[in-house]
């Protein structure tokens, strides 16, 4: 991981923070239009809106990973920064860009679209008889499937990763929109509900969407980090669970037995 000193003197950091801006975006622009209800009463389908909102995340990933790593979601750059792969300063800017990339996203919307269709600009919310505890959970645990898939993905020990990492991350945003978009909206992404919660002046339990997604990723990333990584031996296992100390006396009576 380098320091914060590093990243100011590098030029590459400033144009990663600036793409986590304009990537972050493109994908609340075009993810959020496509729950607009064109030509009432229709209304977008569940697979519609995840599968844009899926392609979406795949085509940004694709296209800013080499800039930035394609971050996108202040839950992943949480999680990065836990796990030590990114520093505090990066961490930091990249959650900032995300979040005005957002409402930037969110508003270039709402000027395009007329007003008649833009319905709640795709404002997250808890679906009905949705309790905010049993909101919370969902959020925390569609988030931790995507950001396990993007650790597994990125993961630079495995020997066995064909076909597009790109494609298998979009592919975990269209599960957890198929499964939980009637039971919180679907969010898994603290910035994706900012932009429209700000535009719309929309707050309802809006903690729920930065609480949620960001220990769901934070548990994810720590989760795999420590135990699922390919390069996780009974070493790394142990230090997580244990003090250096308590793992070595254990060793020390495995060896002897």
């Amino acid at each position: 991981m380098t320091s914060s000193k590093d990243d100011l003197r590098d030029p590459k950091f400033w144009r990663a923070v600036v793409g986590e801006f304009l990537a972050t975006t493109l994908f609340v622009f075009i993810g959020i239009g496509s729950t607009c209800g064109w030509n009432p009463p229709y209304t977008p389908s569940m697979v519609q809106i995840a599968l844009c909102f899926g392609l979406t995340i795949a085509t940004m990933v694709q296209c800013f990973g080499h800039v930035s790593g394609a971050n996108i979601n202040p839950a992943v750059t949480c999680a990065l920064l836990v796990t030590r792969k990114i520093s505090f300063l990066r961490a930091f800017l990249y959650v900032i860009a995300q979040c005005i990339g957002a409402v930037a996203g969110a508003g270039l919307i709402y000027g395009v679209t007329p007003a008649g269709v833009r319905g709640g600009l795709g404002a997250t919310s808890l679906g009905t008889g949705v309790a905010v505890e049993q909101g919370f959970a969902i959020e925390y645990l569609i988030t931790f499937e995507l950001v396990f898939t993007v650790f597994a993905t990125i993961d630079p020990n495995r020997k066995d990763l064909q076909g597009s990492a790109s494609l298998a991350i979009g592919i975990a945003v269209v599960i957890g929109h198929l499964f939980a978009i009637q039971f919180t909206g679907a969010s898994m992404n603290s910035a994706r509900s900012f932009g429209p919660a700000v535009i719309m002046n929309f707050w309802e339990d809006h903690w729920i969407y930065w609480a949620g997604p960001i220990l769901g990723g934070i548990t994810a990333g720590v989760t795999y980090e420590y135990l699922f990584s390919a390069k996780t031996t009974k070493d790394t296992i142990s230090s997580c669970m244990l003090s250096r100390q308590d793992s070595e006396l254990i060793e020390e009576k495995v060896s002897t037995v």
